[in-house]
This record gives C-alpha cells, sequence and structure tokens, in this order.
C-alpha cells in the first residue's frame, strides 16, 4: 500500500536564510539601478582643480613655516652661540677670582698686627698690606662680574630654551601641512586616473592649448615692448625688471615648495623674480600681500603683484589682461588670461 507521509516542511532557519538572501539580491538590484553615475570629465575636472587650489593654500602654508623655521633656526644658533661664549667668560672670571684667592692666601694667611710685630721690615709689610687691600677689591669685583655674567647666561638659556619649544611647534606645522598638500595632490591624481584614456588625452590637450597661447602672448609682449598699451600705465622699474625676469622662466615646472632655478610654485616664482631685481620680498602669499601698496584692479600695471582665490595664488600681471604665474602641478610657468585664474582679490605694487 501506498505511503502518505506529508512532505517534509523546511525548516525556521532555512526560510530565514532564503527570505535574507532574497532580500540582500533585491537590495543589490535596487542600488545598481539607482546608483551614482560616473562624473564626466568636466566634472573630474572642478574636482580636481578644487583639490589643486586647496593644495596650495596648504603648500603656502608650509611655505610660511619653513621660512619661519629658518629664521628660529638661525636665532637659536645665535643664543645658543652667545651661551657658550658666556660659559667661557664665566670660567676664566671663576679662574681669576681663585688666582686672587690664592695670592690673597699667601699674602695675608696671619693676623695683619702678628705679621707687622714679626717683620723685619715695616715699610715691606705695609706695602704687602696694601697689595692685600688691593686684591681684596680685586675679589669683590670679579664676584661682581661673575654674579652678573651667571644671571645673564640664565636668561640666554632661557631664550634659546623657549626658541627651542617654538621651533618645534613650527616643525610639527610644517610636517602637518606637507602632509596635508600632499594628500590633496594624492587626491587629485586618484580622481585624474579614474577617467578613461580618452579623457585624461583630452585634459592634457586642453593644458597643451593654453602653454600654445602663453608662447603667443610671450611673442606678442617680445614685438610690443616699447609700443604703447592703450591706456594702460607702464611698468615701474621695478616692475618691469622683476617680470621681465620671471618670463626667463617660462617653460620652468610647477613644484609645491619649488622657489627656483629649476621648478617655482607660484610665491616661489614672484619672490625670485623680485630677488633678481634687487629687492627681497617674503615668501608666501599670505606675507606677500603686506610687501607693497595695495590696488585695484583698474589701477594695475606690469610688474605687479594679483592675487586670486582667497590669496592663496599670486603672479605678475603682465598688461593686457595676462598674468605671468606658476599655476598649479602638472603644469609650467606661463601667461594666462585673467579672464581663467578664478576669484581676483587685488593687485600689490613693490
Amino acid at each position: 500500500m501506498a505511503s502518505h507521509r506529508r512532505p517534509k516542511q523546511p525548516s525556521r532557519t532555512r526560510v530565514t536564510v532564503l527570505t535574507a538572501t532574497a532580500a540582500a539580491a533585491v537590495a543589490l538590484t535596487s542600488q545598481a539601478a539607482h546608483a551614482d553615475p560616473k562624473p564626466s570629465k568636466n566634472e573630474v575636472k572642478a574636482k580636481v582643480d578644487k583639490l589643486y587650489h586647496e593644495a596650495e593654500a596648504a603648500t603656502e602654508k608650509y611655505n610660511g613655516a619653513k621660512e619661519q623655521q629658518d629664521k628660529l633656526k638661525k636665532q637659536v644658533d645665535a643664543l645658543q652661540d652667545k651661551v657658550a661664549r658666556g660659559q667661557d667668560e664665566l670660567n676664566s672670571l671663576r679662574g681669576e677670582l681663585g688666582s686672587i684667592a690664592t695670592a690673597q692666601y699667601r699674602s695675608g694667611g696671619i693676623d695683619p698686627s702678628v705679621a707687622l710685630f714679626l717683620a723685619s721690615d715695616p715699610d715691606s709689610f705695609l706695602d704687602q698690606a696694601s697689595a692685600l687691600d688691593q686684591l681684596t677689591v680685586k675679589q669683590t669685583e670679579s664676584l661682581q662680574k661673575i654674579q652678573a655674567k651667571q644671571r645673564t647666561l640664565a636668561q640666554q638659556r632661557k631664550e634659546a630654551q623657549d626658541k627651542l619649544g617654538d621651533l618645534a611647534d613650527v616643525r610639527k606645522a610644517l610636517g602637518e601641512n606637507k602632509k596635508k598638500f600632499q594628500g590633496k595632490l594624492a587626491d587629485a591624481q586618484r580622481l585624474l586616473n579614474s577617467l578613461t584614456e580618452a579623457e585624461r588625452a583630452k585634459i592634457q590637450e586642453e593644458e597643451a592649448a593654453k602653454e600654445r597661447a602663453s608662447r603667443a602672448t610671450s611673442e606678442r609682449v617680445q614685438l610690443s615692448k616699447d609700443a604703447p598699451r592703450g591706456n594702460e600705465a607702464p611698468a615701474s622699474n621695478l616692475g618691469s625688471a622683476a617680470l621681465a625676469a620671471a618670463a626667463t622662466q617660462l617653460g620652468k615646472p610647477y613644484v609645491s615648495g619649488g622657489s627656483g632655478p629649476n621648478s617655482y610654485d607660484c610665491s616661489g616664482l614672484t619672490q625670485w623674480a623680485f630677488a633678481q631685481a634687487g629687492v627681497s620680498i617674503t615668501r608666501t602669499t599670505y606675507t606677500q600681500q603686506n610687501d607693497g601698496q595695495r590696488i585695484g584692479r583698474s589701477q594695475l600695471r606690469p610688474g605687479d603683484l594679483v592675487f586670486f582665490n582667497g590669496l592663496s595664488h599670486v603672479g605678475f600681471y603682465a598688461g593686457n589682461n595676462q598674468v605671468l604665474h606658476a599655476p598649479k602641478p602638472g603644469t609650467v610657468v606661463r601667461y594666462e588670461s585673467m579672464d581663467y585664474m578664478g576669484t581676483f582679490q587685488f593687485g600689490v605694487r613693490i
């Protein structure tokens, strides 16, 4: 006779697992359907440019910390040198005091009245007593000198210690800013690597077009050096000399922290160019803004500094709405229209 067993029901555990698996599959399908589309080339380029701006701001802070570190290091070295010389002087004073004490002991080892009673030549004794008084005066002067020198040394040691503390803080800031701008540059490179080969080639072609435009501008500048510039006032002698020096660096690569002569960042180029013109300006965009007279866009003359993007970028105004600058990683020193430079802040005439 046939068996009529009830079919075995799936266990509760098995049902739960199957249900969870099905739910996960539905969720994945839904996520795939609603996944964010891959960003376009222009969107990636905009993000990369933003990262470059952020990296440049960190680079300028790094440059400022580096400049401060170099100054503090010189101050610490000078103070430590002073302390070493002061210690030598103190040792000499102590030696001098020891010699006086020895002479005093030899001349006045017994009571003066007894020495006078025993002296065969009272006049000779009186001479010795006078010499002893002089030694005592010298001893007092030496002690005063030693005390003053000890106070000075203690003050110099404290000053040196404070400067060393400042130096440690600046070095910490230096490392943090370097890590920050390197991180931003790495993020930018990862974004660029996410593009297709054709998209990257398109971006490279756009940069190449800017460099061709820069060369054309350079040729026009050479041809029109002595020609009138419309309503623009001519450059000052200093501005002209600095701008001419910067123009000799066209084609040199942008490198964060670069200050010449092989590579530059934006403020490294402006500082180097003014140095060639015989004038020393500070190292960063944040300080170069205070190195001269601040002016508006309508007052610009060739050779003036022009600042952009919240003071994170600087270049030379080259006339005819052109800027000569070190733009960003992956580019070279070149001319570029002010219309593509970002937000203009102000100009500074050194």
